[in-house]
């Protein structure tokens, strides 16, 4: 039988503060809750297999219980030796910034433990798992084209958010923006997770000259590959892609493909604005009653504007939600469903 937990408190923001992150931006109200290995293995059964809700390169991510009935997801960190220095890094940064970041359409971190060498994240717990499975057809629930739109315009929230200063007092890139990083509620309401390579740009600067070129395979801006330098906009590049997954239902990159065919965006970045050849590659899974002609081409030219190779050309986050909110709006009139509360970010 499994026991529950009841939390000590810790403000963890001064504690886990990094020597290259600046120390200038403000605090949470509240402290995020530490725990202890034991009450780590006593929220999950000691981590049995029918708790466990996912994995990747990170480890392994747990559904957990606490003491209150609150249901949480626990990330535990399990990396080879020679990533354990990698690992320590990204589990302090994504304490230090979540702890201090509120916004729906970001993943609440609920708290951590650090017990040892035993790394733990806890999070708000989301039902219906990551963007990425429903659209390759692991998740129960097909996503008609309303609901897609749903999430990338929570998404792109989530992300303006974070480049507004509005958060920490100065921008944030997220650096690891991709379609499994995108958490859906039992509303489907868009949550972006997984902050341990997010990067708190400079005071009055618009790049960051990074060591090291980090991200996912398929979402990486070109322009930082190229040079190592990181901007805001290599978030929108990664949205962008994003954007491509949800309108052809194709993952960024696909290595079951053909040499030519593996990369999504040089896949189908130069037939964006070619309806003839656009309606060839919409997810076939979409019922054509949801959706118009005119959402999805604006949509695609959004698209392609984001992953423009130019990072001056491509559209800001805000530019992206408030394009977002109007396709949203023009294809539920056109077809005559709902209409919600409408109105434009500035």
């Amino acid at each position: 039988m499994c026991t529950y937990f009841s939390p000590g408190v810790y403000k963890p923001v001064e504690f886990w503060q990094l020597e290259d992150q600046t120390p200038h931006a403000t605090k949470k109200h509240h402290g995020s809750s530490v725990f202890t290995l034991k009450e780590m293995e006593d929220a999950t059964c000691s981590f049995s297999d029918e708790h466990m809700v996912g994995k990747g390169g990170f480890g392994r991510v747990y559904r957990g219980t606490l003491r209150s009935g609150e249901v949480v997801a626990i990330k535990k960190m399990e990396l080879p030796p020679f990533k354990e220095a990698q690992g320590e890094r990204e589990f302090r940064v994504e304490v230090d910034i979540l702890s201090r970041l509120s916004h729906p359409n970001l993943v609440s971190l609920i708290g951590y433990c650090a017990d040892g060498k035993h790394r733990f994240l806890v999070y708000e717990y989301l039902q219906n798992g990551n963007l990425q499975d429903h659209l390759n057809g692991i998740g129960e629930v097909k996503m008609d084209w309303p609901l897609r739109l749903k999430v990338a315009h929570g998404a792109a929230r989530g992300l303006a958010f974070l480049h507004s200063s509005s958060a920490v007092g100065i921008p944030i890139v997220h650096r690891d923006f991709k379609s499994t990083n995108i958490l859906l509620n039992a509303n489907f309401d868009a949550k972006i997770s997984d902050f341990g390579l997010a990067k708190l740009m400079p005071e009055g600067q618009e790049t960051y000259l990074t060591a090291r070129v980090l991200g996912t395979f398929g979402y990486f801006d070109p322009q930082y590959t190229s040079t190592g330098k990181l901007t805001l906009q290599s978030d929108v590049y990664a949205f962008g892609v994003v954007l491509l997954e949800l309108l052809t239902g194709r993952r960024a990159v696909d290595l079951s493909q053909g040499p030519s065919d593996q990369n999504l965006v040089l896949q189908v970045r130069h037939i964006m604005n070619d309806w003839k050849k656009l309606r060839k590659v919409i997810d076939p899974e979409l019922n054509r009653s949801s959706y118009t002609r005119e959402s999805i081409a604006t949509f695609a030219n959004l698209a392609s504007r984001c992953v423009r190779i130019e990072s001056s050309e491509r559209p800001s986050m805000i530019e992206c939600v408030n394009e977002l909110q109007m396709i949203r709006y023009t294809n539920s009139r056109a077809l005559g469903m709902p209409l919600h509360t409408f109105k434009i970010v500035k």
